[in-house]
């Protein structure tokens, strides 16, 4: 069980599910056969989780990651809050929940930078939250690149069926073809094909690119974006040596990526990525930043206020963002040996 890979996971906000999938994943077997988890969050909450949600789990309080247990059913936490019981109510955010929900990414990727833990998942945030607490980052990605020091990074979701990179992230929908240019699409491509190889152990990944307009933009009749931007960053990697192809028109495109002919796509914004993401991942889709020189997954869906404390939450997502890690922290070891 020792050379299980150390996972660490953040609890999130404390008003939100996090606490609640948690239990709920922990309190699976087949998690401890893939790694060893140690969560990072509120003692407190976590055992008022555990009887709300009747969850039946022996909590582990552990000083530093030499001390975990690798026994199913004793959850490993390392205390990063000392929230008062009853002070943070399900669905009910508060800044002192915001504060604590921050330093346990911060100190998560402490422990990962420093080799203390393999890889980090994080349960869902409150940017709203985060900036009352003093935090003026857009969300978690941002935060941690910043951590690390790293200035390229590529958000992706993933699924079973289907890999979908970005280029352009949050962001009004108008501002986004002004944002890309030639340099931009082909870091992402090449940022994406590394991590391809490296972290899911693609040999040579196969990678497909949107176009941005309709129809790929029909020769310029719908759009230069193609002919101008797409297309010549695509013909870069492709000289490079990747595996490469598009742009392609979104509408198509998808429905080859999801029956196998690709191990991912590098999409050009949010929704044209995200919404065939979900339509096939809803429940189980996993948020991985690739580019960072530590490994991060997380749940791809948010605090869920509106659920948070009744029982509804699904740790569907959470389960996958623990499998994905464990699965990425052994293919870099491998890349290593």
């Amino acid at each position: 069980m020792s050379d299980l890979p150390l996972i660490g996971i953040t609890m999130g906000d404390p008003a939100g599910i996090g606490p609640e999938i948690i239990v709920k994943a922990l309190v699976d077997k087949y998690i401890y056969g893939l790694c060893r988890p140690v969560v990072l969050g509120d003692p407190e909450i976590i055992s008022s989780a555990m009887l709300r949600y009747h969850q039946k789990l022996t909590l582990h309080i552990i000083s530093n990651s030499s001390k975990v247990s690798s026994t199913p059913g004793k959850m490993n936490l390392m205390a990063g809050s000392s929230l008062q019981a009853g002070s943070i109510l399900p669905g009910k955010p508060e800044v002192e929940g915001g504060r604590a929900m921050v330093d346990y990414i911060v100190r998560a990727v402490d422990m990962t930078r420093k080799g203390e833990l393999d890889a980090m998942v994080t349960c869902p945030i409150s940017k709203t939250l985060m900036h009352q607490a003093g935090y003026a980052y857009e969300g978690h990605t941002q935060l941690i690149s910043h951590l690390t020091d790293t200035h390229d990074y590529v958000m992706m979701l993933a699924g079973e069926r289907l890999r979908v990179a970005l280029v352009t992230i949050h962001c009004p929908l108008k501002e986004v073809p002004a944002l890309l240019d030639q340099d931009l699409v082909h870091k992402t491509i090449i940022i994406t094909a590394k991590a391809l190889r490296d972290d899911f152990g693609f040999e040579r990944p196969r990678l497909a690119v949107a176009a941005l307009n309709p129809h790929a933009g029909e020769s310029g009749l719908f759009g230069s974006e193609e002919e101008e931007i797409i297309g010549p960053a695509v013909g870069r990697a492709r000289d490079e040596g990747y595996h490469v192809v598009g742009p392609f028109p979104a509408d198509t495109l998808f429905h080859k990526a999801a029956s196998g002919q690709f191990e991912a796509v590098v999409a050009m914004y949010h929704d044209q990525g995200l919404i065939p993401l979900k339509l096939l991942h809803f429940s189980d889709a996993v948020n991985v930043t690739l580019g960072l020189p530590i490994i991060r997954t997380s749940v791809d869906h948010g605090t869920s206020y509106d659920i948070a404390g009744n029982g509804q939450a699904d740790d569907s997502s959470l389960k996958a963002a623990i499998t994905m890690a464990a699965s990425m922290a052994k293919n870099r070891q491998t890349q290593v040996e």
